[in-house]
């Protein structure tokens, strides 16, 4: 009854538990038919990795995950992929084990997406009671319905689940611990931020920073900034070395490998050469120019471009914002679409809190329009970028050639992978094309299209007993994706190889084909697949 009478008298939050409820909703649905119709996404395999990792959780089987094996620095070098292998040498990512009792509850990457939507949704209704501390009702509605409107909120949330969706909900809690004084809650959710990523500890310094330099709360800003720095350099150069050396012979090289001379790399290397090179940093800071300003403006859009000219913004989101724009992975770092973009998210909105509290005569009629216009300017922007595919079903991917899949030829072609996917049994090794992985992901020997062999639990080499490739997919977008055309290419010399080294051709669907090894082919599947072949090439 009190909370019915709060939210009667309150018209503010009514309207942002309807704009959670909303975007919840919203993304919700979109995630789910994306997934359950087997739409591609620049980052389908992840999804594979992260249910998979979650799968051995449940069962013991600490971070392992022979998925992300695949993407290890000693498979590039020649070695098998090891079901064995624990991807906490790639990215630290403990606090991932807060959420395995809802996997346990909802064990598929259908519930992983879910998850990722209700947690990145909490986290608007936690910024709300921050934005309180500080503002009053409207402004406050106003800040957390730039946060559901928000591209770098809206566009990752609707990618395939990661592990930085956590980051939202951790800092604008952090941050109403510190405002209330709640030194429990503060230091468990500080905890929780370093533990979601190796890198996590970026955005605590940066926090620290700003409490430290504008003396809101030194002593606590300088323990974050010696906290934070300290917790990533110990994770980096002693933790994750001891699962494996790919911190250091990959991603360190991947990201920021123009900051150093060698082809192995620590973060205190690369910190080192970053200090060293001064204009080269400044060079990276800036170029792309183009790419760089339209992944500043669309972080700024939402909130009417109020951290533009918010100090405590450009503090506490200086330097996640810095690594981000220094980053060698342009392509994946400077889009608003993926996981990197949801960084900058809580410094950004954090700062924009901090300017109205200093400016809440400014917030007039006229303004609330311009603001409101912002945020539909946002929304907009997101909703024409078809986020991560989620709106393929409505958007074309291309319009120059056409390329459209109208949503009943792809619940179609969806019904031919499930009718396939019932030949594989539960338990078998499989390798599956990257929009599929994810769906047979709940085992324990799965690898990546045209993968073959792995090591298994006895530390023997084997081969997976089937294979399942998606070509239907590739040869409907190749007249507009040159990359496309290859890859199709690809993948039909890989179901050639396939044939030849003993795997049957035993299923073949609407463009899908099916392999087991040491198996006859199926006459009928078989024809099937020759004459698509010839057709596709």
């Amino acid at each position: 009854m009190m909370g019915q009478k709060q939210l009667q008298a309150n018209p503010q939050l009514r309207l942002v538990l309807g704009a959670a409820i909303v975007f919840w909703v919203i993304c919700g649905v979109l995630v789910l038919q994306r997934y359950f119709n087997f739409y591609p996404t620049y980052v389908s395999f992840d999804q594979g990795i992260f249910n998979q990792v979650f799968w051995n959780n449940l069962q013991g089987r600490w971070f392992e995950s022979s998925l992300s094996s695949t993407e290890s620095s000693s498979v590039m070098q020649g070695e098998l992929p090891d079901v064995a292998y624990r991807r906490l040498g790639q990215h630290f990512t403990p606090a991932l084990l807060l959420w395995l009792p809802w996997y346990a509850l909802f064990p598929s990457p259908a519930g992983l997406s879910i998850l990722q939507v209700t947690l990145v949704t909490v986290a608007g209704l936690v910024l709300y009671a921050l934005a309180r501390q500080f503002l009053r009702a409207d402004l406050s509605a106003m800040i957390a319905l730039s946060y559901y409107g928000a591209i770098a909120v809206i566009s990752p949330t609707l990618a395939n689940f990661h592990d930085i969706c956590q980051m939202p909900l951790y800092i604008f809690g952090l941050l109403l611990a510190l405002e209330k004084r709640n030194w429990g809650w503060l230091g468990l959710l500080t905890v929780l931020t370093l533990l979601v990523r190796e890198d996590s500890g970026v955005v605590l310094f940066g926090m620290g920073f700003f409490l430290a330099v504008s003396r809101r709360a030194p002593r606590i800003g300088i323990g974050f900034c010696v906290l934070s720095l300290g917790y990533m350099l110990a994770v980096t150069n002693w933790v994750m070395p001891l699962f494996s050396q790919d911190v250091s012979k990959r991603f360190m090289i991947e990201q920021f490998g123009q900051f150093v001379d060698s082809n192995q790399a620590s973060t205190l290397d690369v910190i080192r050469g970053i200090l060293s090179n001064p204009g080269r940093l400044i060079v990276e800071v800036v170029v792309p120019f183009d790419r760089t300003l339209r992944y500043l403006l669309g972080q700024w859009v939402p909130l009417a471009f109020i951290p533009v000219i918010s100090p405590s913004a450009w503090l506490l989101a200086g330097f996640p914002m810095l690594k981000v724009l220094i980053q060698r992975e342009d392509i994946t770092a400077l889009s608003l679409h993926l996981r990197y973009a949801m960084t900058l998210v809580p410094g950004l909105f954090y700062g924009a809190i901090l300017w109205w509290q200093a400016h809440p005569q400014l917030f007039q009629h006229r303004w609330r329009r311009i603001w409101i216009g912002c945020i539909i300017l946002s929304l907009f922007f997101t909703l024409t970028s078809n986020p991560n595919r989620v709106l393929s079903f409505a958007i074309p991917d291309s319009f120059q050639p056409w390329v459209y899949v109208s949503p009943p030829r792809q619940w179609q072609h969806s019904q031919a992978i499930r009718s396939l996917l019932t030949q594989i049994p539960a338990e078998a090794s499989v390798t599956a094309t990257d929009h599929i992985v994810a769906h047979v992901s709940n085992r324990r020997e799965v690898l990546r299209f045209p993968m073959q062999r792995l090591q298994n639990d006895r530390q023997k080499t084997q081969r997976v007993e089937y294979a399942i490739a998606d070509l239907w997919y590739l040869q409907q977008y190749q007249p507009a994706f040159e990359d496309y055309r290859k890859s199709l290419k690809e993948a039909i010399a890989a179901v050639d190889q396939f044939q030849t080294r003993r795997y049957g051709v035993v299923g073949f669907a609407d463009g899908v084909v099916l392999l087991q090894w040491k198996q006859a082919d199926n006459p009928a599947a078989l024809a099937a697949w020759k004459t698509y072949r010839q057709a596709a090439l």
